[in-house]
């Protein structure tokens, strides 16, 4: 029997969305999939920069003392707030199996990164059912910023990512979305006491391991327990919830962790960058906030924009008050937007609509992408990259590998702070800590030290002082510090010295 033109033109039509629709989950799925293996890459090569070395230390001391490692970067017996949960696995791993520390923090890496994928994932799939809304989303968190280069410990741009993939942070954003998508379930769900207590335990376990993050997780799983509105029961469950992780927080025994709110003016001073530039290196999220003002006029009570509120709330109040340290709570307002401007292309109403949506979703992407298109420097190498690329390429740091066959474990090395932040990853201290320390007393004291022992006018006598108060062995310093007490051991990158101090 033959079959008319007329029967088959229906099925046609009917096949083209159909091919339309695979095609638009399968590019987002592949673009996520490729950057996810650009970051695997990333991890094989380490890239260092920021705080890296302060890491590291922190696994250094505690494979070599898990009870009581002391202070991670200057020899001083303090707590510190880097003694988290994540890092005493990671002190562990590397105490059991003898790994170097570089190579931990590379396990470390795989780790953290593979709870952020699957935690996003999870946590999408409570706010849409399309297969497409998980890779959308990771593209539009990793990309969706502005068109000046923002890296930031905590912040999940992609050449951030890269670089702070080792990071307890990174492990704990992971954990985080993980947390959201629980928390969303169980709220909806009414889940029993035994869900609401583990709850409990992953919010202190997150605060502990990073608690900037802490912060963002905890907002975000504010709003989500407002916009569910639920009922009294659930409320008794969550009240129950958050006594046991303040139980775990007050409990944990590496250091004082409501002491940080104490926290001094260092922590502000670094962290009042963070409210400059903001239209260059946030201003593509402008696109999320208008895909928040479509899901408001939706559903008054969308998790979402509730989350964006507070954010944007608690980044303002920091920002009003002097508070800058507050400014970590950005990526609450960030988050939120950035996954309501990947949605709004499943979710708008007509195929029109979410068509369009989806083409200024793409020309924003590839803004971002563009902005931190050298992050694939830190696979190839600078030398690789064609010139327009390797101008966008950061170079990381060098390292002080090269002091390691001298200076050994424990032993003391005067160096200014951009050195301070990277030699005791290879388990030496230095006199004064790279990094603010809030738990040792007597940090702007050994800062004073470091600075009067590298100034022209210092004698060398009050030098000589200055090793002999902390027991310095080593100096890393400029070839004109050559004189008295010191003999040059070997020269490294930048023509920086590494001198023995003679007894």
């Amino acid at each position: 029997m033959h079959t008319a033109p007329s029967d088959i033109e229906p099925v046609s039509r009917t096949q083209s969305p159909q091919g339309a629709a695979r095609a638009g989950r399968a590019l987002p799925q592949a673009a996520a999939a490729l950057v996810v293996v650009l970051l695997l890459l990333v991890i094989v090569r380490l890239p260092w920069a920021g705080d890296l070395g302060m890491h590291a230390a922190t696994v250094q001391r505690l494979s070599h003392n898990l009870f009581h490692p002391g202070n991670p970067l200057v020899d001083a017996d303090t707590p510190s707030p880097y003694y988290s949960p994540w890092m005493l696995v990671l002190g562990l791993v590397a105490k059991v199996t003898g790994l170097s520390v570089f190579v931990v923090l590379r396990l470390a890496a795989l780790v953290g990164l593979s709870l952020l994928v699957t935690g996003v994932w999870r946590y999408v799939r409570t706010l849409s059912a399309h297969r497409a809304a998980p890779a959308l989303a990771l593209l539009s968190l990793l990309f969706l910023w502005g068109p000046l280069l923002f890296n930031w410990s905590g912040f999940l741009g992609l050449n951030s990512l890269a670089l702070t993939v080792s990071y307890p942070s990174v492990f704990a954003l992971g954990l985080t979305f993980h947390f959201w998508a629980w928390v969303t379930r169980a709220t909806r769900e009414e889940a029993a006491w035994g869900r609401w207590l583990w709850l409990g335990v992953l919010w202190a376990l997150v605060l502990l391991c990073h608690q900037f993050t802490g912060v963002v997780a905890s907002l975000g799983a504010l709003a989500m327990v407002i916009a569910a509105r639920p009922a009294r029961p659930v409320l008794l469950r969550l009240a129950g919830a958050l006594a046991l992780g303040m139980l775990l927080l007050w409990l944990w025994p590496y250091y004082d962790f409501f002491s940080l709110f104490s926290a001094g003016a260092d922590l502000e001073a670094i962290h009042k960058p963070l409210y400059e530039d903001l239209p260059a290196r946030f201003g593509l999220v402008l696109l999320g906030v208008a895909a928040l003002v479509l899901r408001w006029r939706r559903d008054r009570w969308d998790p979402l924009v509730l989350f964006f509120l507070l954010g944007v709330l608690v980044f303002a109040a920091g920002g009003l008050s002097g508070h800058y340290s507050w400014g970590r709570a950005l990526p609450a307002a960030l988050i939120p937007a950035q996954l309501a401007a990947a949605l709004e292309v499943v979710s708008a109403g007509r195929r029109a609509v979410r068509a369009g949506w989806a083409c200024v979703l793409g020309a924003a992407l590839v803004v971002g992408a563009w902005t931190q298109v050298g992050t694939l420097g830190y696979v190839t190498g600078r030398a690789a990259l064609p010139s327009v690329v390797a101008a966008k390429y950061r170079t990381p740091w060098v390292g002080y590998h090269w002091i390691t066959p001298w200076v050994k474990y424990g032993d003391v090395v005067m160096a200014r702070t951009t050195p301070a932040r990277q030699i005791p990853a290879y388990g030496a201290y230095t006199v004064a800590p790279g990094y603010p320390d809030v738990f040792l007393k007597d940090s702007a004291r050994r800062e004073d030290a470091v600075a009067r022992y590298f100034a022209a006018g210092t004698s060398a006598a009050d030098r000589a002082g200055i090793l002999r108060q902390y027991d310095v062995k080593w100096v890393v310093g400029p070839r004109s510090l050559a004189g008295p007490g010191l003999r040059k051991v070997t020269v490294g990158p930048a023509s920086q010295v590494l001198y023995r101090v003679q007894p």
